[in-house]
């Protein structure tokens, strides 16, 4: 109970230090999709190829979640976290040295290393600071952190790109990263975060998890460009099927597994998890097309997308907090379906846009996107983070951000799919890499069936998230906690 009772007292100054690392990676991320357009330009490169600088930054970020949030379990949050700091940093050097496509993808690839090393522990050193009764508040602030970030990256690196170059998107996050992680490292030293575990990590489970996630996500990426049924789209759906259950054998007979299958049966783990993935992967099909639909059919200019993209995460800036502080009293699952029916409303309307909008018709329709984002990533976040024993939060912080990052992933992988293509029929086998007025009529159907998938994706993900079924708010002591919470440290206590 002592050191409970002192994680929760530093509560505010371990969300501080969270903060930050959740501040850095998300601005990077939206700076990135800001400057896509530019990158594609200046290193004349097609669409296909530019897709793999926010795909191989997912592709590994999703692969190792899973283990590093092991590996915090049993090395702590402190060493995992201050670390993936400094090789956060040190691959965004890489990235702004680059001069070609090749360069820049294998330095975002080493980029995601460090990513996955800060991701897997945020939500843990969250959940772990705060009492049951503050964790959908709490996960609120830090989902307020990430809109934060997401609303300065598109209008600074708009900025940025106008006033320099796309390198210095990149430069921007090697003192926040350096300064950060000497911070962390001496801060935290000594406390809870710096607990370790006498346990061994599994090493054959990592590597399994690693080889099914990354052929999986490959092969959903080239199912256009190589053939859904050519040969290496299906060895590469093999090898994922085989890992897959090479790792369940492996996982069901060892004492101390990467994943441990029973939280799999915790039904408000499981189907939040599902739910994410579909949240996400809807959402990053807006993210990764619409810069480009701003830019060349409306003709804004850099700097003007990047202020008309802050628009939805500044919406998700102000109501994440209030939909965590709802959650912790009325449970999450009326408002998971109400954040992913409004996404997708927000997504049959996006496929309503043409070249002659005017800021105004575009922003709102962005905003219904923040809101219902907004609403749903708070609460879904804490109700799966709450469901499972105290060992093994840094498993399900991983789990919840693979959630995400393979959402992400699926997102621009189906962004690319629908919209390259639709691009390729409509033109008579014309791929898109240097954008042409002739060419709008083209490129304005791609981008609607897109978006018209987006919803689809946001549809189903409603009905996962309604199929969680409710969580009961009981009264313990002078709280009010969710049931499944309880049930939770019971876990704990059994194991």
């Amino acid at each position: 109970m002592k050191q409970q009772f002192e994680i929760t007292e530093n509560k505010w100054l371990i969300f501080s230090l969270v903060a930050v690392g959740v501040f850095m990676s998300t601005l990077d991320g939206s700076i990135v999709n800001i400057a896509l357009p530019s990158i594609m330009h200046d290193l004349v490169i097609p669409l296909a190829t530019i897709e793999w600088i926010p795909m191989i930054y997912l592709l590994t970020v999703s692969s190792l979640l899973l283990s590093f949030g092991r590996l915090s379990d049993i090395r702590g949050r402190r060493w995992v976290y201050s670390r993936g700091l400094i090789v956060f940093s040190l691959g965004s050097l890489f990235c702004g040295m680059a001069r070609n496509a090749i360069w820049l993808i294998a330095a975002r690839s080493f980029q995601g290393v460090g990513a996955a090393m800060i991701m897997a522990c945020t939500p843990a050193l969250v959940i772990e600071s705060f009492p049951v009764s503050e964790r959908g508040k709490a996960m609120g602030m830090v989902g307020a952190v990430v809109a934060s970030g997401l609303t300065v990256g598109p209008a600074l690196g708009g900025m940025i790109i106008h006033f320099f170059s796309w390198q210095f998107i990149f430069y921007i996050n090697i003192p926040i990263g350096i300064a950060t992680a000497l911070v962390v490292t001496r801060i935290l030293k000594g406390g809870n975060a710096d607990v370790s575990r006498h346990e061994s990590f599994d090493w054959g489970g990592a590597v399994l998890l690693t080889l099914s996630l990354a052929s999986f996500l490959v092969a959903i990426t080239h199912g256009y460009s190589w053939g859904y049924i050519s040969l290496p789209i299906i060895s590469l759906l093999g090898i994922s099927v085989v890992s897959v259950i090479w790792l369940i054998r492996i996982e069901t007979r060892i004492l101390h597994p990467i994943l441990k299958p029973s939280l799999l049966e915790i039904r408000l783990f499981t189907l939040p998890i599902i739910a994410a993935v579909f949240l996400f992967a809807s959402l990053f099909v807006m993210t990764f097309l619409m810069p480009f639909y701003l830019m060349h059919p409306c003709g804004f200019s850099v700097s003007q997308a990047g202020y008309i993209m802050v628009t939805p995460f500044a919406f998700l800036f102000v109501v994440s907090p209030v939909s965590g502080i709802i959650s912790d009293r009325i449970g999450t699952r009326m408002l998971c379906t109400l954040g992913m029916g409004i996404l997708a409303l927000a997504f049959f309307s996006l496929a309503q846009l043409s070249p002659s909008f005017t800021a105004f018709p575009i922003v709102w329709r962005l905003a219904l996107v923040g809101v219902g984002t907004a609403i749903f990533i708070s609460p879904n976040s804490a109700i799966a983070m709450s469901a499972v024993p105290a060992a093994y939060k840094g498993v399900a912080a991983g789990t919840v951000a693979t959630a995400r990052n393979l959402g992400m992933a699926m997102g621009v992988a189906l962004a690319g799919t629908i919209f390259n293509s639709t691009f390729y029929t409509l033109s008579g086998g014309l791929s898109l890499k240097v954008y042409r007025p002739e060419l709008e009529p083209i490129f304005m159907e791609a981008f609607r069936y897109a978006m018209a998938a987006g919803g689809i994706v946001a549809i189903t993900g409603m009905i996962v998230a309604f199929l969680r079924g409710p969580e009961r708010i009981e009264k313990v002591g002078s709280e009010k906690v969710r049931s499944e919470e309880v049930r939770s440290e019971k876990r704990e206590i059994r194991n």
